[in-house]
């Protein structure tokens, strides 16, 4: 049995859903929001974790389960909690329940797709930068920073940078302008990444186990996710195929991390250098998969069943 966890409306755990269902898996959905209709306990016997969960009124033996797909949002923002005390009985539940259910998918033998651990890297961007080096990748000259001077300095060593967020929570990346000096004031009190601006185009890879599914991206906007805003238009997605040892190197790099299913972003340069601007192991694939038609939501139902 397969277990699917966060909001069944959500495109990519929507897409993992039906696949498992034209594979004839089965499979039990944890709807998050439905909180309040589950429970789950479990206990440590002989080396492995042992227990049940119960949804809807059915309980399910945790040891039957052999692939975890995890989607769950930060339960703090459900709107079921809305305007609840955190010392309420709903909240204390709420939070208890997510805590347990994610505690048994580190050390349970089920298939989990992601586990918490190994996640841990996106939080912060310079530290996955490190690791990213070490399988082969390029990566950006970089300057985290909150003087004004040291940006001005890079600036005039790079001529065009762009800047982000350091933490896993979403930015939009931008191109360094004149205009942005103004904002220094802020830069004081939130120390931001800065990097070199690489040419060529960008390259969107997700890696499922040991399968590859890259796509490339044609836009002229700094951050193609924000297309529309920042070129007018939207980015034109397409499949690609991609040189072996990229490939592999995505593959490694995937594995080196802990992670089942990752979205790795990548930038071809003109001189053959691929660069890696980081790895992300959540990704929205949907996106990709509606515009390059490539199938990887069946990638992640075939690894969660064992038919990788």
């Amino acid at each position: 049995m397969i277990l699917l966890c966060g909001i069944p409306s959500e495109p990519p755990i929507a897409m993992v859903a039906k696949a498992l269902e034209e594979r004839g898996a089965r499979y039990v959905f944890f709807n998050q929001r439905q909180f309040a209709n589950a429970a789950i306990s479990f206990e440590i016997l002989n080396g492995s974790p042992t227990g049940s969960l119960q949804i809807d009124g059915v309980s399910y033996r945790l040891e039957d389960i052999v692939g975890v797909y995890t989607r769950l949002m930060d339960y703090r923002r459900l709107p079921e909690l809305d305007g609840a005390p955190e010392g309420s009985d709903l909240y204390r539940y709420c939070a208890a329940l997510n805590d347990v259910l994610a505690r048994w998918s580190e050390i349970c033998a089920a298939r989990v797709v992601n586990r918490m651990a190994p996640m841990g890297s996106n939080s912060s961007k310079p530290y996955q930068a490190q690791l990213i080096r070490r399988y082969g990748f390029y990566v950006p000259a970089t300057l985290i920073t909150n003087s004004p001077e040291a940006v001005l300095a890079f600036r005039e060593r790079h001529k065009r940078i762009i800047y982000k967020s350091i933490s896993g929570v979403r930015s939009i990346v931008q191109t360094f302008e004149d205009a942005d000096i103004a904002r220094f004031p802020a830069l004081r009190w939130c120390p931001t990444q800065f990097q070199q601006y690489v040419e060529g185009y960008d390259v969107r890879v997700h890696v499922v186990g040991e399968k590859v599914f890259a796509t490339k991206i044609n836009s002229t906007a700094t951050d193609y996710r924000y297309a529309r805003t920042q070129a007018g238009e939207a980015a034109e997605l397409t499949a690609m195929e991609i040189p072996d040892n990229v490939a592999q190197g995505c593959i490694n790099l995937a594995a080196g991390l802990g992670l089942a299913f990752a979205g790795i972003d990548l930038k071809f340069a003109p001189e053959g250098e691929v660069y890696c601007f980081e790895v992300n192991p959540s990704p929205g694939y949907s996106y990709f998969e509606a515009n390059s038609g490539q199938p990887i939501a069946q990638a992640v139902a075939d690894y969660l069943i064992g038919a990788a």
